[in-house]
């Protein structure tokens, strides 16, 4: 049983976590998840609240997790104090080196760029963020006409908020076979991955 894990923080943009967990959660549902499973977690495990005011219980704590064979951070204002935290960002630091792959989402290519995965790397991020991503990580290659780019072995990041969908059906398809990609989409009718097949 594979293991996506998604971060959740205040202030995180619902789009950026709620589309991947669409995704994954829907193709796990699909192969009546004996395949994968998704689990949410934030810092303490408790209630945060995204941007826009919505209520989100996670799973479990990022304190708590075990490695994920795949990881999702999503981006949103909070990125910014997610970056700030020195503890967060050392078990995130464990958890992106454990994982077979790692996406980010928006602005979560704050948390990759301070890290250091985007050091001379490709990558994409949310079209406001991109100067602050300049002052983060100098010396990294923006592609602010990308949907979703691979920045280095088993790091991707995307352009903001429904491009995490993209990049998540790409990851889909890659990790779990195009089949099941295919049917996903069918099943959530999205149409920008079916035109493509």
């Amino acid at each position: 049983m594979k293991r996506i894990g998604i971060y959740l923080f205040d202030e995180v943009e619902v789009l950026d976590f709620a589309g991947p967990f669409e995704v994954f959660s829907v193709a796990a549902q699909l192969r009546d998840h004996k395949e994968h499973q998704v689990i949410t977690f934030s810092d303490k495990g408790t209630t945060i609240t995204a941007v826009n005011g919505l209520s989100v219980n996670p799973d479990t704590s990022l304190f708590e997790v075990e490695d994920f064979d795949y990881l999702i951070i999503p981006g949103g204002q909070g990125s910014n104090a997610v970056i700030k935290n020195k503890e967060s960002m050392a078990k995130l630091d464990e958890l992106i080196d454990a994982s077979k792959w790692t996406m980010s989402v928006c602005s979560g290519s704050r948390v990759l760029g301070v890290l250091g995965y985007l050091k001379g790397r490709k990558y994409c991020t949310h079209h406001q963020v991109y100067s602050s991503m300049a002052e983060i990580i100098p010396t990294g290659d923006p592609q602010p006409d990308m949907r979703f780019v691979q920045a280095a072995d088993g790091i991707f990041t995307s352009a903001g908020i429904s491009a995490g969908i993209d990049l998540s059906f790409y990851l889909l398809e890659a990790t779990f076979g195009k089949e099941l990609a295919s049917e996903t989409a069918e099943y959530m009718e999205y149409l920008p991955y079916l035109q493509k097949t």
